[in-house]
């Protein structure tokens, strides 16, 4: 069973724009010695930052904190956190980017080993919130974020049909 009652589709043209966003606000409180992108997501955003902000120094820290279920996203949940690859020091000076913080689980976990850096993420949910510096935009705790990366077009049957099912 899944958390998750609600469906948030972002296209690339909505995380562009969005991204965009965070870096004007970002602009505003540097100047920064670089970016963090928390593995995955936060991994796009990152480069659109970079761009924006004209950064050039990037790093990454690699986190495994979700577990596929049945190939269904909506299926995945999160499990144990563990950390593939981390970065040196204590984020000063750097912004930590991740496409969304959720449960804040992660957040934590990285927030404790980068304790200075400002974490930044596109999306925010209820539960995550406090643990992050900047985002945009706020969803419930009960919706599930399809990101572009995560998604292919397919044919979708006109909403008429599928209440005659």
């Amino acid at each position: 069973m899944t958390p998750y009652s609600k469906d948030f589709p972002v296209s690339w043209e909505e995380l562009h724009r969005n991204t965009r966003a965070l870096a004007w606000r970002l602009l505003e409180q540097g100047p920064w010695k670089g970016i963090i992108a928390i593995t995955r997501g936060g991994l796009v955003p990152a480069a659109i930052l970079c761009r924006e902000m004209d950064i050039r120094l990037i790093d990454t820290i690699c986190v495994v904190s979700y577990e596929s279920g049945n190939g269904d996203a909506t299926a995945n949940v999160q499990g144990d956190l563990r950390i593939l690859k981390g970065v040196e020091g204590d984020g000063e000076g750097f912004i930590l980017i991740d496409d969304l913080v959720d449960t804040g689980k992660t957040a934590k976990a990285i927030r404790a080993l980068l304790p200075k850096a400002h974490f930044a993420t596109i999306y925010a949910k209820p539960a995550g919130k406090p643990l992050v510096d900047t985002f945009i935009t706020e969803v419930s705790q009960d919706t599930w974020i399809r990101f572009p990366w995560d998604m292919e077009y397919t044919f979708s049957t006109p909403l008429a049909d599928r209440q005659k099912s």
